[in-house]
């Protein structure tokens, strides 16, 4: 067997252009990686947390994982710096690698920030497609930046219903910039900005919170319309009280309940995790109903992120990489010459 061993490497731009445009491709992706981990057919350790104790709101976080169904195994490396936007650079900056599972090789290298970003927005999509009530209208976003961005962008490819989107952030700066984004993304959807929390989580059946906070700050969802579905990327914004008021569906139980989350605290606050009814998975897999009967508790889905999506996405941007030829391709990322014992 030859010691080399072919690597690609995509740039943020290579893997945007990759994967702009393919978001039922993405979504598509998300799902079957999401059925594949429900069943077992995965391997998925705890991400680890890379905190700064002088710099509290930054961190660094590995995600690694391991995709039986789809032979994929790989990391991401991905920071969060609240502060880049005051410079003028993008909160998150990543990197994924991916591995070969017969010899353990580097197979790609890719930026992983708009991979992390797309993954994370396809699973808020896809939640929305089976939560939220038949034919939603309006949606709501919590927090004006990239993220909000993109779950706009794939919401309003999987939900032509859609007519309206309203946007809060304590900084109108990024308000603002994400109706010029919404206005070029989705034109058919009409974008305003709210002057409050509360204006705009009245009104809108789909409601999706992506904010930097480190701390629960939404005491009550009473604002919101009965049975409207709420995306809580951010996973810190509820405080435990008002979680365990909701009907809580998560993508992985394990790891939704730590690192502080908002269910994590509710689960410290009550001793149990009885209060999360069960996985998307579970849901889009039919062992589930998308609600309790007769509730009209608001659905609150809380995504932790799981590595398995990053490396299902990753791989899809390989497969288009491959067929147009994108890249840079390395011969072979490791050493050459004599094999030392």
């Amino acid at each position: 067997m030859s010691s080399k061993q072919p690597v690609r490497v995509l740039t943020g731009d290579e893997v945007r252009s990759l994967l702009d445009g393919r978001e039922d491709e993405i979504v598509d992706a998300v799902r079957i990686a999401y059925l594949a981990h429900g069943r077992g057919d995965s391997a998925l350790p705890h991400s680890t947390f890379l905190r700064f104790p002088e710099q509290p709101r930054n961190r660094i976080i590995a995600l690694p994982a391991y995709l039986a169904s789809d032979r994929t195994a790989g990391i991401k490396w991905i920071s969060s710096f609240p502060g880049n936007t005051e410079r003028g650079i993008e909160r998150a900056s990543a990197l994924i690698a991916l591995n070969c599972v017969e010899t353990g090789r580097v197979t790609a290298i890719l930026e992983g920030a708009i991979i992390s970003a797309k993954r994370t927005a396809a699973s808020a999509a896809l939640a929305a497609l089976y939560l939220a009530k038949p034919s939603p209208s309006a949606v709501a976003f919590v927090g004006g930046g990239v993220i909000s961005t993109e779950v706009l962008r794939f919401v309003a490819r999987l939900i032509p219903s859609l007519r309206q989107a309203v946007v809060f952030d304590l900084d109108r700066r990024n308000a603002e910039r994400f109706v010029r984004h919404a206005r070029k993304l989705a034109p058919e959807v009409d974008t305003v900005i709210a002057a409050s929390l509360d204006e705009a989580l009245r009104g809108p059946e789909l409601i999706c919170f992506a904010t930097t906070s480190l701390a629960p700050h939404v005491s009550s969802l009473d604002d919101c319309r009965p049975n409207a579905t709420v995306l809580h990327l951010s996973l810190r914004d509820l405080t435990p009280e008002c979680a365990l008021r909701c009907d809580n569906v998560v993508d992985d139980i394990d790891h939704v309940c730590r690192a502080g989350t908002s269910l994590h605290l509710a689960e410290e606050k009550v001793g149990s995790r009885e209060f999360i009814r069960c996985t998307l998975a579970d849901i889009v897999g039919g062992r589930q109903p998308a609600r309790p009967a007769e509730s009209k508790a608001v659905t609150v889905f809380s995504p932790f992120g799981l590595g398995v999506l990053d490396i299902a996405v990753a791989k899809l941007a390989c497969k288009m990489a491959d067929r147009s030829g994108s890249g840079l391709v390395l011969e072979s990322f490791a050493a050459t010459g004599e094999v030392v014992p």
